[in-house]
């Protein structure tokens, strides 16, 4: 299997409560050679992680009006599905201001786009 065909099976659920935004970050996704799920909040998002056993990567934004928040969101992903990678973003917070769990990265919004793909194919690798 070479790196490209591993990156097609690489599925992300993309977790983002603005429509415009997700739409442009699963656009991101697929562009990149990647297949890209959609969740507008995390509970959303846990009812598809607990429907499907392929998904390798979370992007998910910090600031969710419903419902618990992007950081929760990533402590009971580490704690229910551990081989999950993550990437959190934001646009209200900094890095330092965050606890985050093991194999989770931080990206600042507006984020470059080729650092979180970046991110997203080491996590795959």
């Amino acid at each position: 299997m070479t790196t490209d065909e591993t990156h097609t099976r690489l599925i992300v659920l993309v977790v983002e409560d603005e429509p415009l935004l997700r739409m442009t970050a699963v656009d991101m996704v697929e562009e990149a050679g990647l297949t890209a799920l959609e969740a507008a909040d995390a509970t959303e998002a846990i009812r598809i992680l607990e429907s499907r056993f392929d998904i390798r990567i979370v992007f998910t934004d910090i600031d969710m009006p419903r419902g618990i928040d992007g950081i929760r969101l990533a402590a009971v992903i580490r704690h229910r599905w551990p081989p999950i990678d993550i990437i959190v973003t934001s646009g209200h917070v900094d890095a330092g201001e965050v606890d985050l769990p093991a194999r989770c990265k931080f990206l600042p919004k507006p984020y470059d786009e080729r650092l979180v793909i970046a991110a997203m194919r080491s996590f795959a690798a």
